[in-house]
């Protein structure tokens, strides 16, 4: 009985060690990663520009004023048109009415006139265009002006540059990083498009007052460049 038991307890053993371990499964380590934020640029000329003027007047009534105004602005826009822009490309705005007041101590103020303001800005897709109109515009009878500025109608013209542009900067930048701490650079993982920053555009300040009709002349403008700016994000795997 006891021999019996011996060889059972022998053919037990040599089953089991012939049945292959099992283990649990070991969790994978997660992936070392670097994260750089890159920048590009693409310069454009600029194929849009657009201005501001004003026409002010002050007569010692509201409806005088008015008047007067609305001749003049009417004047301009006329002008305008003939010389080659188009009613899509004229707008007007910031129309206002403001008492002319005397003070004088002890005294309530006195209105002794208005003052009546209307504002008419051109947009048009031909940079050359600019000074000739503007020069139109002041001999019509404008005699304020706030803006001149040059835009890139299509900032998606420079975005395929701006991009890789950004991207290349962001690869070097990991790259440089990546080196300093003794290892190299693997795949990018996660690409994020920060998107365009606009750049302050080129413009020219005017006078608030325009000289006498006598002594306007072409007025000379030049549009420069637009540098827009493009960023990207971007994790790279380290090995």
């Amino acid at each position: 009985m006891k021999r019996f038991l011996i060889v059972a307890i022998g053919l037990l053993a040599a089953n089991l060690s012939a049945q292959p371990a099992t283990h649990p499964p070991r969790e994978s380590g997660f992936e070392e990663t670097i994260s750089v934020t890159g920048t590009g640029h693409a310069t454009l000329t600029p194929d849009r520009f657009s201005f501001t003027t004003g026409v002010r007047t002050t007569a010692p009534t509201v409806e005088d004023a008015v008047n007067q105004n609305n001749s003049r602005t009417a004047s301009v826009i006329v002008a305008l048109k003939k010389a080659g822009a188009t009613s899509e490309e004229i707008r007007t705005s910031n129309f206002s009415i403001f008492p002319q007041q005397v003070y004088e101590q002890g005294q309530p103020p006195r209105v002794t006139g208005y003052q009546v303001g209307n504002s008419i800005t051109v947009t048009k897709k031909d940079v050359a265009a600019a000074g000739r109109l503007l020069q139109v515009a002041i001999s019509a009878g404008v005699n304020e002006s706030s803006s001149l500025s040059f835009e890139v109608s299509d900032v998606a013209r420079g975005r395929d540059q701006g991009l890789r542009s950004a991207f290349d900067d962001a690869h070097a930048k990991a790259a440089l990083l990546a080196q300093a701490a003794g290892r190299s650079l693997g795949r990018a993982l996660i690409i994020t498009e920060g998107g365009q920053v606009p750049a302050p555009r080129p413009m020219q300040a005017m006078r608030a007052t325009m000289m006498a009709k006598a002594e306007v002349a072409d007025v000379p403008v030049e549009s420069g460049t637009n540098d827009l700016t493009y960023t990207v994000s971007v994790i790279f795997a380290l090995q």
